[in-house]
């Protein structure tokens, strides 16, 4: 493909999740309402049978006969990408229920075992030797007994061209399922393909490369594809973004030629920016010699089917050693981030306080005031105030909190483009943003998802930034609140290493300032869901 043909496809818009587009098509979710569609590579063959394409998976786990092996496996291969959504999801549940363990045969060993413990006991310290070298015996056996049948279909397609990339595809297939189903047998085969692929994925078989203008075509196309944070509208957009000023990094495999697994985009800024608008419509962007810093403001996977496999922690920590060895003059790493949990999680805040406030007042008369005790007013007595204090052609409300609930649920965010309303707003809305990334948590980690990688990471939070990403998904996401996250190099493994052991964030004494109150009469919360 040539740069003209990715014009071609740039105007038509091309969508990542695009079935006519990518090689293969993963399991769409349920709530779609529509079958899955084979991908273009097999969209005119015929529909596969499904005792076809389950005999060539039995055959691909039990055959010994390596000189057919490559030609059952792409049979399985092709057979795999032709079925319907609801006999791939047959399929998937025959290989983890019928493909699993022999527990008939590990409880056996474990009783074995059990035995010759007894019979240690008995002789004493006599014949050590014999003992020992049946315990090794059934300690080896056990190893093999609990290595479930589908992991010689997993590493068969390990070793199989083109076999990495269907493993993929199996398990974004595998966490469709699982989106709408919590079935057991499936959680342990995504758990084991999981751990498998990030054995197999590991730093060492991956090559950093540096994306650039001159990369070809078909690669290009994959960028443009697959990034998830901020789209790229033309091909302008996407030269700047590869040229002077800006890199570009992937992680490659060479099971998956072509085809970043990761990739991450980097601006050369003098100053850790405030908004991303500074970042994409930065033109001419600075000399890169002036650059002190570089900043990631863009990190997107390709891949569904890696989903929880962080290769994103090799990807910032080997992109942070190679740009500090071309270019010394860079001396601070940090991000410019989303956060795309907070506008959900105050929306249901602000609603179930809305709802607690309204039964509090009219129990007010009454002696039962039992809704009380869940009673929090998450707004300032200033801040509150402030919101109903304005009139009622703006926003309706019985008290603050609704009025804030009915101001970021309205058509369009007309809020955002009213300066008066920014005023009011600005101050609560970046009080709670910080309170959402330093104390609300779920088992210990913090609830965010991008505030969590960066902070497992050994990231430290730097800065919330007012009206930072004013498109329609940053507002519908944290109201236009972007945050930096700065990765200080003698720091990293010391806040990673506290962060896992402890929840323990990190943050600037700007950030933190935000929520100083809280120390004193607001504890964390912790969602174990």
């Amino acid at each position: 493909m040539n740069k003209r043909s990715l014009a071609v496809l740039l105007r038509a818009r091309m969508r990542p999740n695009n079935s006519a587009k990518l090689a293969f098509s993963p399991l769409p979710n349920r709530s779609g309402a529509r079958a899955m569609q084979p991908s273009s590579d097999n969209a005119n063959k015929p529909q596969r049978d499904f005792e076809h394409v389950h005999d060539s998976m039995h055959s691909a786990i039990s055959m010994n006969k390596t000189e057919v092996l490559d030609t059952v496996l792409n049979d399985f291969s092709e057979g795999y990408f032709s079925l319907c959504y609801e006999n791939r999801r047959r399929l998937l549940l025959v290989l983890a229920k019928e493909y699993d363990l022999n527990r008939t045969q590990v409880c056996e060993l474990i009783k074995q075992y059990l035995g010759v413990m007894g019979e240690e006991a008995q002789s004493a310290g006599h014949e050590e030797d014999g003992v020992l070298g049946s315990f090794y015996r059934i300690e080896r056996n056990l190893r093999h007994a609990l290595k479930p049948m589908y992991e010689g279909l997993f590493e068969r397609l390990n070793m199989h061209p083109g076999g990495l990339k269907v493993l993929t595809s199996l398990r974004a297939d595998i966490l469709s399922i699982l989106a709408e189903e919590n079935i057991a047998s499936l959680r342990a085969l995504d758990s084991y393909l999981k751990e498998k692929l990030g054995t197999w994925l590991s730093p060492a078989a991956l090559e950093l490369h540096q994306i650039t203008w001159d990369d070809p075509a078909s690669l290009l196309e994959k960028i443009v594809a697959y990034e998830a944070v901020h789209p790229i509208s033309n091909l302008l957009d996407l030269k700047r973004r590869l040229g002077v000023g800006r890199r570009c990094f992937g992680y490659l495999h060479a099971a998956i030629p072509g085809e970043p697994l990761i990739f991450i985009e980097v601006a050369l800024l003098k100053n850790v920016a405030q908004t991303i608008q500074e970042v994409l419509w930065d033109d001419p962007p600075i000399p890169e010699c002036e650059a002190t810093c570089a900043l990631f403001y863009s990190i997107s996977s390709t891949q569904r089917g890696l989903a929880g496999i962080n290769l994103g922690k090799f990807l910032i920590k080997r992109v942070i050693t190679l740009v500090k060895r071309d270019m010394p003059h860079i001396s601070t790493f940090a991000t410019i981030s989303p956060i795309p949990g907070f506008i959900q999680w105050l929306l249901s805040k602000l609603a179930s306080q809305s709802k607690l406030a309204e039964v509090n007042d009219i129990s007010q008369s009454s002696a039962d005031r039992s809704g009380s005790a869940f009673r929090e007013n998450i707004l300032e007595p200033e801040e509150e105030k402030a919101l109903m204090d304005l009139s009622e052609e703006f926003v309706a409300g019985e008290n603050g909190m609704e009025r804030m609930l009915n101001l970021l649920t309205s058509k369009s965010h007309e809020w955002s483009n009213f300066a008066p309303l920014l005023s009011i707003l600005k101050t609560p809305l970046l009080r709670l943003c910080a309170r959402y990334l330093l104390r609300e948590k779920k088992r210990g980690k913090a609830l965010d998802s991008v505030a969590n990688f960066h902070l497992q990471n050994g990231a430290m939070i730097e800065r919330i930034n007012w009206m930072a990403d004013r498109s329609e998904n940053g507002l519908h996401q944290s109201a236009g609140i972007m945050v930096n996250y700065v990765y200080r190099l003698e720091n990293i493994e010391e806040y990673a290493q506290s962060y896992f052991s402890t929840g323990q964030i990190h943050a600037s004494d700007d950030v933190c300032r935000y929520v100083e109150p809280l120390n004193e009469h607001q504890p964390a919360t912790d969602k174990r869901g």
